[in-house]
């Protein structure tokens, strides 16, 4: 089984740090035997309808649940060109910060044509993505089509939290290994789907994912904490969470309040996004943003 969650955690933390290859194209002449390296560009593709050109997938690719029976080409941060190559590709979509580079510079000296899908955590980000794709595959009408839907209801959820007076304040924790909390700062996915619920990011003082000290999440005072779902060794129990010294005093161990998500669903910033804004609008204000949607 694919260590999932640990992956997607991996690639949310360093998401759009890597350059787009220079002279990638934008749209592919032969889409018959496509690898999608980019959980949200697979989502994509099956939302598109045009699933049967996919012969491969990367490891983030869990969603919707058929795409995990096609070959694995490995780790969208960690790709093995020789892994990607070994299906045969006609194509590679690839979302921007997959690499290394020295593994996109084999995969383009092997005259593989990729397309670099852009990453940003916005509602335009989410139908740029779905137009880039539709370009790619030469499907413009179909993404047309999802990029309206997907934008009407993006726009709903954004009115649903319009008329939200009092904000909760949202800690996101990547990961809590050693009882070292890191925590999502601004341009990152984690910010990204806190706005679109009506949330206030509780870091703002840096970009990325970083560590933080006991003060620096006392000053923060999150109302509430916003974590992937997790498995394994990397689980931790809300008990565990909020015996943390560092919450101490803060309004989200007060109220014991803590929100867990699938990660994909939550970060991924595709198809499924404006669904997972609102089920965390609901879960951060009750009945009164259910009501409203």
């Amino acid at each position: 089984m694919r260590s999932i969650l640990g992956l997607l955690a991996m690639a949310i933390a360093s998401a759009a740090s890597a350059p787009a290859l220079a002279d990638e194209t934008t749209r592919l002449a032969d889409t018959s035997r496509l690898v999608t390296i980019g959980g949200s560009l697979t989502e994509i593709i099956y939302a598109l309808g045009e699933e049967k050109r996919l012969v491969a997938v990367d490891s983030t690719s869990i969603f919707p649940p058929q795409a995990k029976e096609l070959p694995d080409v490995g780790y969208m941060r960690a790709l093995s060109p020789e892994g990607v190559l070994s299906v045969n590709p006609s194509g590679i979509l690839l979302l921007e910060g997959s690499g290394p580079r020295e593994a996109l510079d084999v995969l383009k000296k092997a005259s593989v044509p990729m397309v670099v899908v852009p990453e940003h955590f916005t509602r335009q980000g989410v139908l740029d993505k779905i137009t880039t794709v539709g370009k790619a595959l030469g499907v413009e009408d179909k993404a047309d089509k999802l990029a309206a839907s997907a934008d009407a209801d993006l726009a709903a959820a954004e009115k649903v939290v319009s008329s939200i007076k009092e904000r909760k304040r949202v800690l996101f924790i990547l990961s809590m290994q050693g009882d070292r909390i890191l925590a999502s700062g601004r341009n990152t996915a984690a910010d990204g789907i806190i706005a679109l619920a009506g949330g206030v990011n509780a870091i703002n003082g840096y970009e990325g994912y970083k560590q933080l000290t006991d003060e620096a999440v006392g000053k923060a005072a999150p109302d509430v904490i916003l974590m992937m779902d997790r498995a394994g060794n990397h689980a931790a129990s809300d008990e565990q969470i909020f015996s943390n010294p560092a919450f101490a005093g803060t309004p989200a161990a007060a109220n014991k309040k803590l929100i867990r998500m699938e990660a994909l669903y939550l970060l991924g910033f595709g198809p499924r996004t404006a669904k997972a804004a609102h089920d965390l609008s609901v879960a951060l204000y009750g009945d009164a943003a259910a009501a409203q949607h």
